[in-house]
């Protein structure tokens, strides 16, 4: 295992080649046409490169519309480790800069003065992950610092309907057209230095409230593909009605409680509405949040814990392939993470994630169709995918878990988070 070589992280990035910038509109074009993305446009006349894109972060589809929407402009795309799997040498080459998510990478904002130095776009997208249910994720606070360090202006792009086209849960298209995206202007240079880094984050956070779901019903658009609701459950772990944790599951256009039996049907217009009795959320988001709302109940009484769990580990230490380590034991708890795993020569190996050390994590549904659901968890040079077996846990109360863990802790030491900031 030590013997794979890791991936060079130090490698300055490359600014597109020229023969491979139309390329990546024309495979960025039909998806963008198909859905009849409409750009809109505040602020930015006289606004040419270099500067920073702050993007939000649903579906690939966001990528895809952030050409369109910044061509004939070059950028380096900030991108995590798993998209280079295979494709390391294109991927550099069409401007992506590696990250591991959720690590403190200094190499990351050395990499991004480059390409500002040079005179392009740094694209970043600081949720760090496709949203769960379309609803802003927790952003760094040290976004705020990066901005007035990199001194040039910060423009927003802030995408809508890429959630409820192809949600996390279930990646299934669903045509939803016309999609919207904003690109707008957030600071000039001169307001950076002006502006308190406090200042600047609440402003980031500010533009970047966003609901998929709330869009969805305010435009009108039905979606009428007939599994609409399947993995919902992935998202939505714990009953509403009779409070069972990890009970929830789905079909079709259905989401169930096979504790108490009770279902609700996930509508056209991506509401919820119960089959028989109250309907206790209408809203994806709002049950969600409700969800939050109980992990962070048991922070509290300090009571948090996953239990020991079972699980698979595979390591991405390069860009080549996953590697299988083996089998072993993860908790997670008011300690963090901690992962224990025998691999196939029999040698133990360990990875911790303290509380402070996480203020958020990485989760995936049914990953690549293999071991089901899991965990990333990252130092610099290695990822770890931890796979938990059995039925009594759910990821999305692991990530839940990790923010509010991080939450308290800071709290703890009197620094409380500030609001959308982790």
């Amino acid at each position: 295992m030590d013997d794979f070589k890791r991936f060079d992280m130090s490698l300055p990035p490359v600014r597109t080649k020229w023969y491979l910038r139309p390329l990546t509109y024309l495979l960025s074009a039909p998806d963008v046409h198909k859905h009849k993305a409409v750009i809109t446009r505040t602020g930015m006349e006289g606004i040419k490169p270099p500067y920073v894109l702050l993007c939000n972060h649903n579906a690939f589809l966001d990528f895809k519309v952030a050409t369109k929407a910044i061509w004939p402009a070059r950028a380096n795309y900030v991108v995590a480790i798993d998209g280079f799997i295979g494709r390391e040498g294109l991927l550099r080459n069409v401007g992506c800069i590696c990250k591991r998510k959720f690590t403190n990478d200094l190499t990351l904002i050395r990499h991004l003065r480059t390409t500002i130095k040079n005179g392009d776009i740094a694209i970043i997208y600081p949720e760090a992950r496709y949203s769960l249910c379309g609803t802003t994720a927790v952003l760094p606070e040290s976004l705020g610092k990066m901005c007035r360090l990199f001194g040039v202006p910060v423009v927003t792009l802030i995408c809508h309907g890429h959630h409820v086209n192809s949600p996390f849960w279930n990646l299934h298209d669903r045509g939803v057209k016309p999609t919207e995206a904003e690109l707008s202007l957030l600071f000039t240079p001169a307001q950076l230095k002006e502006l308190s880094v406090d200042e600047i984050n609440e402003r980031i956070v500010e533009r970047f409230q966003y609901d998929d779901h709330a869009w969805q019903k305010e435009k009108g658009i039905r979606i009428t593909y007939p599994k609409r609701a399947e993995g919902l459950h992935k998202v939505l772990y714990q009953c509403a009605s009779c409070g069972k944790e990890f009970s929830m599951t789905s079909e079709g256009d259905r989401l169930i409680c096979k504790a108490c039996g009770k279902k609700w049907k996930l509508t056209e217009l991506g509401e919820l509405e119960v089959e028989d009795g109250k309907t206790e959320f209408s809203h994806v988001p709002d049950w969600y949040e409700w969800e939050r709302a109980n992990v962070r109940a048991e922070v509290e009484r300090g009571e948090y814990s996953s239990g020991e769990l079972a699980v698979h580990v595979s390591s991405l230490p390069n860009a080549d392939r996953f590697i299988d380590i083996g089998t072993g034991t993860m908790i997670h708890d008011m300690n963090g993470f901690r992962v224990s795993v025998r691999d196939k020569d029999g040698t133990v190996r360990e990875m911790e994630k303290s509380v402070p050390s996480l203020y958020s994590c990485h989760i995936e549904y049914e990953y690549l169709g293999k071991y089901g659901d899991c965990v990333d968890l990252n130092t610099l040079d290695d990822t770890w995918y931890v796979y938990p077996h059995g039925e009594n846990f759910a990821v999305t109360k692991m990530a839940l878990a990790t923010e509010e863990l991080f939450a308290a802790n800071r709290a703890a030491a009197g620094r409380p988070c500030k609001k959308g900031l982790m």
